[in-house]
């Protein structure tokens, strides 16, 4: 891969511009708002044309979004969408009523941006070019509103340039904790740092010492705070979502309070769309010629437990396809989905991070006496709408990385005749 500072020309082509943007990634994550606020002020600040809600969160910020964005769109708002990671397309991180960012359109704002580089002055990240294009894309086709997903914690997150008219922070839980901190309270420090003076904020179900936190920043910053369990008391008259699982319920929750609290700025009239969002690869079911496929992104001990409940209500045992980014994510994987699996199978995702097949065995418990196996996806599905694990009519879930989760999505599409249309089933 050639280094981003190898590319002198603007990119002619989407495959030159991936390219340029592909090796930024490479070289690594950067921190801090000094390089976005730089690149956003020679753009003429385009995430100040439209309104904003801003969401951030351990787990659940993508499901709230894409909920968000349905209701509003439904109530017949042109929405903004930004999220992150993509699973098989770059332009599926910005979309526009849910139509994804054109490679022709990819390539005008990575000319545009590239164009106005300064060579004494530090690249900005492949995260930050992206961001910023979000907000060029939402500018030029006017959008009533944006939902945008932070990337990783939200005090120094590139996204955390905008005003928002509501902050939400879904979760707190112990992840990535060598760069958001130690404790809940630190981790809820870093993400409460979306919240803006005078701006209102609304809370998930969080960690008693997580929401003691957010509460005093909310307090200095004179944000009106808001928490959907004094919304939503009992837990037993969460809206209905077609996502899988009493969390998705309470994601529903969040997404529901959210418009209420924007109401007299953005009012909406119903809340069908709750029925039909779509969001790929939680708890996704897709019908294969002879197997059920389940595919399920789940990175840390939180998003674990969720899959965990969703196991329990399986009606047979499925076998299992795991693998992870991690070591920690892959040990509390696997003692997750042991007790379930009638057979395992694991595989390393096509990433620098992989958990090693062999480590994620070493976190078997002792007592599991299934058979257990380390394949590739390339035997696993070797050709569009196939899988070889298994047996017909098994049960087959992936689960682990989100990367894991696209590989096995864009094999599944890969070298069609015609592009293939799942029919993704209710997740329930």
């Amino acid at each position: 891969m050639k280094e981003a500072s190898d590319l002198k020309a603007p990119p002619t082509s989407f495959a030159e511009a991936c390219t340029y943007l592909y090796a930024l990634r490479d070289q690594g994550s950067k921190y801090g708002l000094e390089r976005i606020e730089a690149l956003v002020r020679a753009l003429k600040n385009p995430h100040h044309r439209y309104p904003v809600i801003h969401v951030a969160g351990t787990n659940g910020k993508g499901s709230v979004c894409a909920m968000l964005e349905a209701l509003y769109r439904a109530n017949g708002y042109r929405t903004g969408l930004f999220t992150s990671p993509h699973l098989m397309h770059l332009g599926e991180r910005i979309q526009v009523n849910r139509q994804t960012l054109k490679e022709s359109s990819i390539l005008e704002y990575t000319q545009r941006m590239q164009s106005l580089g300064d060579p004494s002055k530090p690249t900005p990240s492949f995260f930050e070019y992206i961001t910023a294009m979000a907000w060029l894309h939402f500018a030029k086709l006017e959008v009533d509103l944006a939902i945008i997903e932070t990337g990783l914690g939200g005090r120094l997150d590139a996204t955390n340039v905008i005003l928002p008219e509501l902050s939400i922070i879904t979760s707190i839980s112990l992840d990535h904790c060598d760069l958001l901190g130690d404790t809940l309270a630190d981790i809820a420090c870093e993400k409460g740092g979306i919240i803006k003076p005078d701006k209102p904020v609304l809370l998930g179900c969080l960690p008693p010492e997580a929401e003691k936190e957010l509460r005093r920043i909310a307090t200095e910053q004179g944000s009106k705070l808001y928490c959907v369990r004094e919304r939503f008391p009992d837990g037993a008259s969460l809206p209905v979502t077609n996502l899988k699982g009493q969390f998705q319920r309470w994601n529903a929750a969040l997404a529901v309070y959210a418009t209420e609290i924007l109401q007299a700025e953005f009012p909406i009239q119903q809340i069908n769309a709750l029925q039909s969002v779509d969001w790929p690869g939680r708890w996704q079911r897709i019908q294969l010629s002879d197997r059920e496929l389940i595919l399920d992104a789940t990175h840390n001990p939180e998003g674990a437990s969720a899959l965990e409940q969703n196991l329990r209500e399986l009606k047979t045992p499925p076998v299992i396809i795991a693998g992870t980014l991690g070591e920690d994510r892959g040990r509390n994987l696997i003692q997750t989905i042991a007790p379930f699996a009638r057979e395992l199978i694991l595989v390393e995702p096509s990433q620098p991070r992989a958990t090693p097949a062999t480590s994620l065995h070493a976190y078997l418990p002792s007592d599991f006496k299934n058979p257990v196996c380390t394949d590739s996806l390339t035997s696993l599905f070797p050709k569009p709408h196939t899988c070889t694990a298994g047996r017909p009519h098994d049960i087959i879930l992936v689960t682990g990385s989100i990367y894991l989760i696209g590989e096995v999505l864009t094999r599944l599409q890969a070298d069609a005749p015609a592009k293939l249309n799942f029919k993704l089933q209710d997740r329930i």
